[in-house]
């Protein structure tokens, strides 16, 4: 009988040395296994939700008069953290949330649409440190995660790229979202399940993506119960809602018409009397009047014309829509752990990634990508930050949006100043956490918490609480040194002070400092805040909306506070700062294997964002399209980007048509085309002041063209390319209307793309003559 068949005590050898029989080994490794199995038995669930741009006086608990009901029980069952803070912009929050780390440290010194090559800018989270996910995971949880990733660097989120900084890689057993900043609610740009694009040629109408999300994230927990009654879960639920462009659906929009006609003042000071009511501040603590900073200042609403309140007012009203529509969604989610018995063992988190944003400028806009993601210099002057459209499109799928800054002012109340900036109004954002179970509070406990909290203080109070013990490596490296401290012990004692009592903040520059009840800002990139004399300085504890700059009073204190964030700057590798900008253009030469010219062939899935703008961004290029037609046959040829600005080929009625949506600004090209193989071609000649002249050829002759049309950049086209059909968000509403995603119905052979020479004003250009200096000299 051979040996391996033997049914009797077999000899085994590990690495470790152990010797002994198969029963033997078996037996330890259960009486190994069973202590971790016990453990489990009866661990919390943990749900970390977060909002994205959301500012600190949004929801109900904390002083709005948004209708969120499903956040206001979690307040009642939970805690109101009033003096919780994170990095002023997302993906460092998002960071510094998932690793325990400073941003910097842990690689995201701003959000991942540069590569400069700095450790603070790696834009992927180290190999040495462990996620939230990644110690949940090793401790026997299921780790699932919806919506907004935001943690790879843009080169590496196409469909060949290396992932090992995808989600599934960095903890979670299944994902669903978007791994990109932001996107479309109505028409997602492109949606990942795990590891792989989801291809979606046409959305139901009544698509919504929040719905989506939560739909994914109850599936996700009814799937992992179906198979296991007891496992725990830890859901981390990242909302793309509220940032940019902000959309809702119309009947969370009608719920709100008219009710923000008393306009962003009038709406503060009832915020700010709320939270006075609510306990988040005592009587007599000023609110901050309104921002008077040069490009953050915002007028009164008095001030404003009829036409410009109400067209303002709109925009509000899409915006606690969105927000609304998330608390429904959140009752869903908590009405499915009701049901299966799991709400009170459930801890909850939900907060803000930052504070309220002004980047909608100081009428908002139509047109999002015109006014967020263009360059911010060297635009002619007749660029059109707000492309101007029928004001009951706003918030619809048709408008890509964001409100004035007056309401960024309002959302932020009582603070100053906006995301991006380390006054409070950037950095300060509501919290709230409850597990029923495991904190209850006391009669006498009105559940508001004033001592200080950081992001990078949520995952170690979520494992203490769990009782999770962080890894100690990391694909066999040491893990790296968190920076979080857990707040656990002054949720259960309101009388305990924060162990956190220090904290830097740096973003493009500006810098903030907090020790104990000071704080220190440096608002001016390259300003004089690298001398002492430069830096403001606030007494928070007689004055938290940071009104009175003490500065002068106390020298000594700005002194020591500017060498703390020096000091802090070094160990959390914050240096060197993007406050030049120089970041943004900076990009490695590894990109340009992204800039070859490219065939495309009908049937491929709609080719990733960043990887498409590679093709057309600030340059000239042109796409060649090899098609066969016959009688009655059409359907789009090509399709780039959606209702945010784009372009779109087809054929239709026998014209050959080019139809270009300038941010939403539609224009149209077309001739007629005959029967037979055809070779259409459209060029994109770059002009000076961010201009292509746009020609449309078939069979070698030119037949139309547009001779001037600003160029889509930024972050537009958003979408990708499409070959054979537009998938997603439509470029040309009207062709969507009457042809939905209008697959062609005859024979493509390929579509081509070569790009062409870069503008003079790319600034990868100037990169380009940069390392070719530099190589001279060498």
């Amino acid at each position: 009988m051979n040996d391996h068949l033997h049914n009797g005590p077999h000899p085994v050898r590990d690495y470790a040395g152990f010797e002994g029989t198969v029963a033997e080994k078996a037996s330890e490794s259960i009486a190994a296994w069973k202590p971790a199995t016990r453990a489990l038995a009866g661990a919390p669930n943990v749900v970390v939700m977060l909002m994205d741009d959301m500012g600190y006086s949004d929801i109900a608990p904390f002083g709005g008069e948004i209708d969120t009901p499903a956040l206001a029980e979690i307040a009642a069952d939970g805690y109101r953290l009033g003096n919780y803070q994170t990095p002023p912009m997302c993906a460092p929050a998002r960071a510094a949330l998932m690793t325990g780390m400073n941003p910097h440290r842990a690689g995201f010194a701003y959000v991942p649409h540069m590569d400069p090559g700095f450790p603070n800018s790696a834009m992927e989270l180290p190999a040495d440190a462990p996620t939230l996910a990644e110690n949940f995971r090793a401790a026997g949880y299921a780790t699932f995660m919806v919506g907004k990733w935001h943690l790879t660097v843009e080169s590496k989120m196409h469909d060949a790229a290396e992932k090992s900084s995808w989600p599934v890689q960095r903890g979670f057993d299944r994902y669903y979202g978007c791994m990109d900043g932001f996107t479309s609610l109505f028409h997602p740009h492109r949606l990942v399940r795990d590891n792989s694009q989801v291809v979606v040629d046409e959305y139901p109408e009544d698509y919504y993506l929040t719905d989506d999300l939560t739909d994914q994230a109850v599936g996700m927990i009814s799937e992992l119960r179906s198979s296991d009654a007891g496992k725990p879960f830890f859901l981390y639920f990242a909302h793309t809602a509220v940032h940019g462009p902000v959309q809702a659906k119309a009947a969370d929009m009608e719920k709100y018409r008219g009710r923000y006609e008393s306009g962003w003042d009038h709406i503060r000071s009832e915020r700010f009397a709320r939270q006075v009511e609510l306990g988040l501040f005592a009587e007599g603590t000023a609110c901050a009047p309104r921002n008077a900073e040069p490009g953050s200042d915002v007028v009164p609403w008095e001030s404003l014309s009829a036409e410009q309140q109400a067209l303002f007012a709109r925009y509000m009203e899409a915006y606690a829509a969105a927000v609304d529509n998330v608390d429904q969604n959140l009752r869903r989610l908590t009405d499915h752990l009701k049901a299966l018995g799991e709400y009170e063992n459930t801890i909850i988190v939900f907060t803000s990634d930052n504070g309220g944003t002004s980047e909608g400028g100081d009428t908002g806009t139509r047109s999002y990508f015109s006014r967020f993601s263009a360059p911010r210099s060297g635009l002619p002057k007749d660029w059109q930050p707000d492309v101007p459209r029928d004001p009951e499109l706003i918030g619809g799928p048709r408008t890509y949006v964001h409100y004035p800054r007056g309401w960024a002012y309002a959302s932020n109340t009582p603070f100053r100043m906006y995301k991006t900036f380390p006054h409070a109004g950037g950095v300060r954002v509501p919290m709230l956490l409850s597990w029923p179970a495991g904190l209850p509070r006391t009669a006498d406990d009105d559940g508001v918490r004033h001592q200080f909290a950081h992001a990078v203080d949520i995952g170690p109070t979520l494992l203490q609480l769990a009782g999770v013990e962080p890894l100690a490596e990391r694909h066999g490296l040491p893990a790296r040194e968190t920076d979080g401290v857990p707040f656990a012990n002054w949720l259960r004692n309101p009388a305990a002070a924060s162990e956190h009592t220090t904290q830097y903040t740096e973003l493009n520059g500006r810098r903030g400092y907090i020790a104990g009840t000071w704080k220190a800002i440096a608002p001016e990139p390259n300003g004089p805040g690298w001398k002492h004399d430069g830096w403001e300085l606030y007494d928070l504890a007689a004055d938290p909306t940071e009104l009175v700059n003490v500065a002068a009073e106390h020298p000594e204190k700005v002194r020591e506070l500017a060498a703390k964030w020096q000091a802090d700057a070094w160990w959390n590798q914050v240096y060197p700062l993007n406050d030049d900008g120089s970041f943004n253009r900076n990009r490695p030469p590894s990109e340009l294997l992204l800039e070859q010219p490219v065939t495309l062939y009908p049937g491929a899935p709609t080719l990733e964002r960043y990887r498409s703008a590679k093709l057309v961004r600030l340059r000239s290029f042109t796409i060649d399209a090899q098609v066969e037609l016959a009688g009655g046959d059409g359907g789009v040829l090509v399709a780039h980007g959606d209702q945010g600005g784009g372009y779109v080929l087809f054929i239709e009625d026998g014209q050959l048509v080019l139809t270009y949506n300038e941010y939403g600004e539609v224009k149209r090209i077309g001739a007629p085309i005959e029967p037979g193989l055809r070779d259409a071609r459209v060029e994109f000649a770059a002009l000076p002041d961010f201009k292509w002249a746009i020609s449309l050829h078939l069979d070698g002759r030119q037949l139309a063209g547009l001779p001037e049309v600003f160029q889509l950049t930024g972050m537009a086209p958003f979408a990708g390319i499409s070959v054979g059909l537009d998938r997603g968000g439509p470029v040309d509403w009207e062709l969507s209307r009457r042809h939905g995603c209008y697959p062609y119905t005859g024979r493509l052979r390929q579509v081509r793309y070569t790009p062409g020479p870069k503008a003079d004003y790319n600034p990868e250009q100037i990169m380009e003559l940069d390392r070719a200096m530099a190589a001279a000299f060498e």
